[in-house]
């Protein structure tokens, strides 16, 4: 059942003066005796694991216990799910009931517009995807034109950068300086140089 479907039955219900619920079986039309029952089921659920105790305007109702704040809590569930906290007052345990059920008007109207605003989301973008993409060939264009930079680029650094077997004849050509001293002097400069006075004398 849609959520569409579930509103005007839940509006029909509430349009009733009649009081009618059905707790343990029991069919119930007096206000007093049904919270009493619902008292009643209380002292029985001490775990939080919901437990079905009947129901109310077509909703089913699970029963639930909360050891941490220590309260019941009054689950109604039909296409939606509503809660509410339960205490110590028979006759504003149903008032609080109903008003988690007055509320669902409100909810289903939010839940209906957020499906509304998904579907016109989904509509638009199956639009966009069928578009075609202008900037497609221009972005094929720099992609190619980078490509082409980048090959010159490479080519141009294998040009200026010098080949291995250049330097290692540049390395061999290279005279050292250490093998240079290594190296006797030649004849002529191995005759000792003659002191100013000796030139003078001569």
């Amino acid at each position: 059942m849609t959520l569409a479907e579930h509103t005007p039955k839940v509006q029909n219900e509430f349009g009733k003066d009649d009081f009618k619920i059905t707790i343990k079986g029991d069919i119930l039309t007096d206000k007093d005796n049904a919270g009493a029952a619902i008292l009643e089921a209380c002292k029985e659920v001490k775990n939080s694991d919901p437990v079905e105790i009947g129901s109310y305007k077509g909703f089913t109702m699970y029963l639930s216990y909360a050891a941490f704040g220590n309260e019941h809590t009054l689950t109604l569930k039909g296409a939606m799910s509503h809660t509410a906290k339960l205490g110590l007052d028979s006759r504003g345990n149903l008032t609080r009931i109903d008003n988690a059920l007055n509320g669902m008007q409100g909810r289903l109207q939010a839940v209906q517009k957020e499906l509304e605003n998904l579907y016109n989301q989904q509509a638009a973008a199956k639009i966009e995807v069928q578009k075609p993409f202008v900037q497609e060939q221009e972005l094929k264009d720099k992609i190619a034109r980078l490509v082409i930079l980048d090959n010159e680029l490479n080519m141009s650094a294998m040009r200026s950068a010098p080949s291995r077997d250049t330097e290692v004849v540049a390395k061999r050509v290279r005279p050292s300086i250490l093998d240079s001293l290594k190296q006797p002097p030649p004849k002529g400069s191995m005759h000792p140089q003659k002191s100013k006075s000796e030139r003078e004398e001569r």
